[in-house]
């Protein structure tokens, strides 16, 4: 598996543990808490 890189996207969401991430092929994930990051479906 290719390594991705990943930015962080700001949102309100992020002060309760709720963060996203586009990566370099435009697809957005999702960590919340201390969970791993998950590829949300469009």
């Amino acid at each position: 598996m290719p390594l991705l890189q990943m930015k962080e996207i700001w949102t309100p969401l992020k002060l309760v543990g709720v963060k996203f991430f586009k990566s370099d092929d435009r697809s957005i994930f999702i960590k919340v808490m201390n969970q791993r990051r998950r590829k949300l479906k469009f």
